[in-house]
């Protein structure tokens, strides 16, 4: 498929021409910040790029090539011939269709005064087992210097251009104020630096007509190369776009047991990221949770399996990378066997390699050999692959080095022993884990000698860009250091066509394009599939489906997203009552339960002391058991570990998500309406720390 590349990069300044009055040629284009046109390449034959052939078709991109080496996309004053017709045709927009017959052609380009030729090959196939014929297409690759597009631009890029491919900043607010547009003195940051990437949050991003306007104008910014523009759309509780489609998330999918879900919400999540600009993501996450007390991954993993989390994480990565966005497995080497979230102090994973490579180290691997984009480093302690330790500059205490800075884990473990070559990105440089214990520019400079290609939020641009020229010039890292990563992040905007286009898709266009894509109907029914197949029925002791008449009352309970779960119970039920609690009952609301046939209680927790039999909340939980003399249905709207807190209910749902499309399943199958097909993604443990459910346990009807 032809690169959207116009479709992320919106609008860019067009470069000042200068134009020879004697001779009318490209090569006498200069751009104003360029230099001349060097030569004209096309896409396709460059190492890093791929072709893909649909439907008979294939599209075909050039790219001007300048004299400081930098390269774009360029449609203008080409001319496209085919050297056999009767093999492959091609329009003047490099749309190459095959005709059937088999054979070889050459498709050219040339712009009247550089050009290229690509092969194209085309063959009949075995028929398949049904009988029809496939009839694949084959772009072949040229050799030469001149597609090292890569390689040619670093050897012109300065020192700085070079260290600010490898930064990623983040711009949420401005003077108190929330980033939705670009101010001028965020363009400037973006030129001064010649940033590689910039991440965008919740605050960024209102409408969709608004975030593709910011993208747009933040590519603009961007001088030789466009930006990876990158944020974290995970789904489920991890979602920052106010006006995209809201998927239950990844425990969620790994409760279906479902890859080609997997596959199509990632697609979904990166055509609406792709239409907005938005060309990286920061997910999946491929940590295995195989800990109840993980205060920061839970719900946000596939599940405690290795093979469960490689698979569906890949099916994911696959979808989302054919939608044309970069994916991001995370928190390499594992996040989910911790009590401690990162965002607030250094979790530490005790387990040696041998442990590691089986569990927390699989997934990872897997996702590695399935040719993953990038992969973030997690602010976790790994004492039995590195015991560094340093001084704290919290208190001067002695503490572990973390994975995001450890040589150890980046270079020998990821490069040498696992065999990973793409981006690697830090986990970001503001989170206490790394605050508390390291200075701003110390720990970007500790991460690059690492090995890492891209710092993410360092605290401090000026300070952090300023700290790594100077370990460059004093030879603290090497220039070969530098250049190593330079070269992963572009040969990775390479190959997800992030380059900056000579003449970008006007904004309006774009913006019309995103509204059709961003939320699609499609996209919300695919999200409410994955509800309806991920709803588990952890227990059910004889009290659903839920059969009341009409005139039977029916009460909700619970205070956290209640609403949610109240209305969706009252699309089945017109006769439902709400009781707004997030502690015992008093008299009064008890009285309220005394009508009711059923009881629909909510809980919602993200920590362990959420669930602890003590908090209020489980404590109410208790009390309708106790008291109610109607069965009681217990609905985990997050977290599937509630019912530890409150094992003897009558029924007990787990969904996974406070997303819609979740209520909406968990009224449906509490009524009968779906029926609840998924399995356990974790097992869950009583108060002693034996199985209270196993993995892969579920019921249904």
């Amino acid at each position: 498929m032809k690169t959207n590349a116009n479709v992320f990069f919106s609008v860019l300044a067009i470069a000042a021409l200068i134009v020879s009055p004697i001779q009318m040629t490209t090569s006498s284009v200069q751009a104003a910040d360029s230099g001349a046109v060097a030569d004209l390449v096309l896409l396709e034959n460059v190492p890093a790029a791929t072709a893909e052939v649909e439907d008979n078709q294939v599209e075909l991109n050039a790219l001007h090539i300048y004299d400081d080496g930098h390269f774009k996309l360029t449609e203008d004053n080409l001319t496209w011939q085919s050297s056999n017709t009767n093999i492959a045709t091609v329009d003047d927009k490099g749309v190459v269709t095959f005709t059937g017959q088999p054979g070889r052609a050459f498709i050219t380009v040339s712009d009247g005064d550089f050009d290229d030729r690509i092969g194209v090959h085309y063959k009949r196939d075995r028929p398949t087992q049904k009988g029809k014929p496939s009839f694949p297409g084959d772009v072949i690759k040229q050799d030469g210097d001149r597609y090292n597009i890569v390689d040619n631009a670093i050897k012109n890029m300065t020192l700085e251009e070079k260290v600010g491919q490898m930064l990623m900043p983040d711009f949420r607010t401005w003077n108190g104020e929330d980033v939705t547009e670009l101010v001028p003195e965020i363009e400037q940051l973006v030129k001064d630096y010649h940033l590689g990437g910039v991440i965008l949050f919740q605050e960024n991003m209102v409408t969709t007509e608004q975030t593709a306007k910011l993208v747009a104008a933040y590519q603009e910014a961007s001088e030789k190369y466009g930006l990876l523009m990158t944020i974290d759309q995970e789904g489920g509780v991890i979602t920052r776009l106010q006006s995209g489609t809201d998927m239950p998330g990844n425990m969620a999918l790994g409760a279906t047991r479902s890859t080609d879900l997997a596959y199509d919400v990632g697609h979904a999540i990166g055509a609406e990221l792709n239409a907005l600009g938005i060309n990286m993501n920061l997910a999946p996450v491929m940590d295995v949770n195989n800990n109840p007390d993980n205060p920061v991954i839970g719900v946000r993993s596939f599940g405690e399996s290795p093979e469960l989390v490689a698979d569906m994480g890949i099916a994911y990565t696959k979808g989302m990378q054919s939608s044309g966005v970069a994916a991001t497995a995370k928190h390499f080497p594992g996040h989910g066997d911790t009590a401690v979230d990162s965002h607030l102090g250094l979790p530490e994973v005790p387990h040696d390699k041998e442990r590691l490579q089986k569990v927390e180290l699989y997934p990872f691997q897997q996702a590695m050999d399935a040719n993953m984009d990038a992969i973030m480093i997690t602010h976790v302690t790994f004492p039995k692959i590195d015991d560094t330790t340093v001084n704290s500059k919290k208190d001067g205490t002695e503490v572990t080095l973390p994975a995001t800075l450890s040589h150890n884990v980046l270079t020998r473990l990821m490069r040498e022993e696992m065999g990973y070559d793409g981006v690697i990105i830090t986990d970001a440089l503001n989170m206490n884990a790394i605050t508390d214990h390291f200075g701003s520019v110390d720990a970007v400079i500790r991460a690059v000698k690492a090995g890492t290609d891209i710092v993410l939020m360092p605290v401090g641009l000026p300070e952090v860009a300023d700290g790594l020229l100077d370990a460059v010039k004093s030879g603290e890292i090497s220039a070969d250091r530098i250049e190593a990563s330079v070269k992963r992040i572009l040969t990775l905007k390479v190959k997800r066509g992030i380059i900056k286009p000579v003449n970008p898709t006007p904004t309006d266009e774009l913006v019309e394009n995103a509204k059709k894509v961003v939320g699609a109907d499609s996209h919300q029914q695919l999200a409410m599939e994955v509800a309806n197949n991920s709803i588990t029925l952890v227990k059910n002791d004889n009290a659903l489906p839920l059969d009341v008449s009409d005139n039977e009352q029916v009460a909700v309970v619970g205070s956290t997203y209640i609403d949610s779960l109240y209305e969706s119970v009252k699309q089945h039920h017109a006769n439902t009552e709400l009781i707004r609690a997030s502690e015992p009952l008093n008299d009064e609301q008890l009285a309220q339960l005394e009508d009711a046939a059923a009881v629909i209680a909510g809980t919602y927790t993200d920590n362990v002391s959420g669930r602890s039999p003590d908090s209020t909340q489980m404590q109410l939980m208790n009390q309708l058991i106790n008291t109610a003399d109607a069965p009681v249905i217990g609905v985990g709207i997050r977290n599937l570990y509630d019912i530890m807190a409150y094992p003897s209910v009558d029924a007990f749902l787990a969904q996974y998500s406070f997303r819609e499309a979740s209520f909406q399943a968990t009224a449906a199958s509490i009524f009968g309406e779906n029926d609840p097909t998924g399995l356990l993604p974790i097992t869950i443990p009583d108060a002693n720390g034996n199985a209270l459910y196993e993995y892969g346990h579920g019921l249904s009807y």
